[in-house]
């Protein structure tokens, strides 16, 4: 009550009733405004998830292979390239937090052919390496196709391809009895490796067994790779031992790295790129905003007819400017929705896609909402305004 007269006010009801007669009455229109809420939105909320999705399926992976650490030989202070004792494994087996060690060697003097008709120096890269038959526990690797080396087969003419390997070979399963020209004889393939995670060298590799490389390549026993598994609260400790144990005389010849580092490299890049896409979204949200405005502004112009009648039959300025206020609001509103299960739904598929789990932050689902609703508060707070100047007697002049 004020000055004897009574304040007329628009029930919510009623105001959601008016606002959304601009949006009913012009659909086609309203949904292309709302698009560029959408894009936005959909970009900002599928680039959080999908971020949280990979950064949660990398984790995943550091717990699962972080422990694992890799020895190499290093160079002299004179730049020559040393060699890691012969008796190395043996005595890194002996650590007590390793779980898990095995050994590579490369044999540089044999390179491996689909036949023996392709010319030498076609050797695609692949490096033929003897290791023994702990490697797939070590390395976390499995078999795509037959079985990897065992007792048996690592003392015959017998190799497991790696995937890259396999693929330039051309072989791409093992359904028939499938052999390569491997140093000037013929090795029977009796596996494939699936691609390897954090040592993907492994992928360009045909192995063998020690023996058979000892007998027909003269492998001298100095391997060129250690890779050992330690439990995973003592990964740096044994770090930190490893040289002095690999090579006693000389530690300072030794390299000792841990692969997974590949990981939270991979994991810190990809923070970089969600930052840049982020601002990709963050654009196409404001040009969603400029376009909401733009339609609200020539809304008024339309209807100022309506606006005039409405002066007319006793409605203050505050109700007109509500009434724009929230079609803009409810326009960006369903936006923010409609952009929200579009980047949930995007970002659910490419996980799967992936074999991660899928991951929305909530700030991603309820933010992107938020973000839409304050974007369209903006970009109807000068139309709402301009519409609640009009004078009704300046506005039905127009009719």
């Amino acid at each position: 009550m004020r000055d004897g007269r009574t304040a007329s006010k628009l029930s919510r009801r009623d105001l959601m009733r008016i606002g959304s007669l601009g949006l009913r009455s012009r659909r086609v229109r309203a949904s292309l405004s709302a698009l560029g809420i959408s894009i936005g939105i959909a970009a900002i909320v599928g680039v959080l998830g999908i971020s949280q999705s990979s950064k949660s399926g990398l984790l995943a992976e550091l717990g699962r292979l972080g422990n694992l650490l890799s020895v190499q030989a290093g160079q002299s202070a004179f730049g020559q390239q040393s060699e890691l004792p012969t008796d190395a494994e043996g005595m890194v087996s002996r650590i007590a937090p390793v779980t898990n060690v095995t050994e590579i060697a490369t044999i540089s003097n044999a390179h491996v052919y689909r036949n023996p008709y392709v010319p030498p120096i076609n050797t695609n890269g692949i490096a033929v390496t003897a290791t023994d038959a702990f490697l797939p526990a070590t390395l976390g690797a499995t078999v795509a196709h037959g079985t990897f080396l065992n007792a048996a087969t690592a003392r015959y003419p017998a190799v497991v391809l790696g995937a890259e390997a396999a693929r330039l070979l051309g072989i791409h399963d093992l359904s028939s009895p499938t052999q390569v020209w491997l140093g000037g004889r013929w090795f029977t393939v009796v596996g494939i490796l699936k691609p390897v995670e954090l040592v993907t060298q492994i992928d360009s590799m045909a192995l063998i067994g020690f023996p058979v490389a000892e007998r027909n390549f003269g492998f001298d026993g100095h391997p060129t790779n250690i890779y050992l598994r330690s439990v995973p609260s003592q990964v740096n400790a044994v770090a930190t031992v490893l040289p002095a144990t690999v090579n006693p005389r000389d530690p300072s010849l030794v390299n000792v790295s841990q692969p997974s580092d590949v990981l939270k490299a991979e994991v810190a890049t990809k923070g970089a790129y969600n930052g840049l896409l982020l601002g990709l979204g963050a654009v196409a949200l404001l040009v969603g905003g400029v376009g909401i405005a733009n339609v609200m502004v020539i809304s008024v112009l339309e209807r100022r007819s309506e606006i005039g009648l409405r002066r007319a039959l006793g409605a203050s300025r505050r109700h007109v400017a509500e009434q724009f206020l929230a079609e803009a609001l409810l326009l960006s509103a369903l936006g923010g929705l409609a952009g929200t299960v579009i980047g949930g739904v995007a970002t659910g598929i490419y996980a799967v896609t992936q074999h991660w789990s899928v991951v929305i932050p909530g700030l991603a689902l309820y933010g992107g909402i938020g973000a839409a609703l304050v974007i369209g508060a903006i970009a109807g707070l000068y139309p709402s305004t301009r519409a609640a100047r009009l004078s009704p007697t300046e506005a039905l002049r127009t009719v």
